[in-house]
């Protein structure tokens, strides 16, 4: 018999199976889910879905929707949208990435802890942000993304500044962040001990590869100062047109990667801290598309 509960019933499964290639298995949900923020004990409970809040920030991260865009099928859109400016300040994408990328890191062979990387910079457009500037080389009007990846290409660390910025200029804020970010391994303390601790005591990223217009002085100093030893891959001698050079193309395609989402296209965010997310987000849903691959 047809009834308002047996209605709501069947509109919720035939909702649940008209799924978007963006949204979250099973699978992907269980490995996710313990990741997000506890509801708080006291209070109203919130009766949101988080599960398509992500569906629907992974949606938009993919087609290159706005926030007034979204389908009827997702929850209102200043619903996902407040959930994703709190995740923002939370610093949830940055987490769930780097246990997504040390995961990935295990499935593939090798050791969660990484030991190489590889710095560049991408200039994209920015029409409405906030902060900006003019790359006279590319002849771009808006931001730069200093980004690092490790040798199979996922992301590390990104940092987003004007366009304006100078590649070496960027490339010194990541390197105090990434020592922050990835610290040592076999000790708590962040400084490297002194004596017969220091062979005990490794740094979990050691060696960084870049291109020649990361050869400047003051980088290869707050290179040294961080404990990295930075190798500056050059172009072959007599090259002419485009040549794959080893370890730079890696973080290429990493860039590949990211235009391949239309929101990331141009960088139509008024906020660095929201782009960044974006990004985040992005290379979450890539590599936990890996991590658990569509049955």
């Amino acid at each position: 018999m047809w009834t308002r509960e047996s209605r709501g019933r069947m509109a919720e499964i035939a909702r649940r199976t008209q799924r978007y290639p963006t949204d979250l298995t099973d699978e992907e949900w269980q490995r996710i889910e313990p990741l997000l923020p506890t509801m708080p004990r006291r209070g109203r409970k919130p009766t949101t879905d988080m599960r398509e809040v992500l569906n629907a920030i992974r949606y938009m991260a993919r087609s290159g929707g706005g926030w007034r865009m979204l389908p009827k099928d997702f929850p209102p859109w200043p619903t996902v949208c407040w959930w994703f400016r709190r995740f923002v300040r939370l610093l949830l994408f940055r987490t769930i990435h780097d246990v997504a990328l040390m995961l990935d890191r295990e499935q593939s062979g090798r050791e969660a802890s990484l030991s190489g990387g590889i710095l560049d910079s991408q200039s994209v457009k920015a029409p409405h942000g906030a902060i900006r500037g003019y790359d006279a080389g590319k002849k771009v009007l808006g931001r730069k993304r200093h980004i690092a990846v490790d040798t199979h290409g996922r992301l590390l660390m990104a940092n987003l500044t004007s366009a304006d910025v100078s590649d070496s200029a960027g490339a010194q804020k990541i390197l105090a962040a990434i020592r922050k970010r990835w610290p040592l391994r076999g000790c708590r303390a962040a400084p490297i001990p002194a004596g017969p601790d220091r062979r005990r005591c490794r740094r979990w990223l050691k060696h960084l590869f870049a291109d020649g217009a990361y050869d400047r002085g003051k980088l290869m100093s707050k290179a040294a100062y961080h404990d990295f030893v930075l190798e500056v891959v050059r172009k072959l001698v007599g090259q002419q047109g485009f040549r794959p050079l080893p370890r730079r193309w890696v973080v290429e395609r990493t860039f590949a990667w990211l235009v391949k989402y239309r929101r990331l296209a141009k960088d139509y965010e008024y906020r660095t801290e929201t782009s960044e997310a974006m990004i985040y987000a992005a290379m979450i849903h890539r590599m936990v598309r890996h991590l658990c691959p569509n049955p």
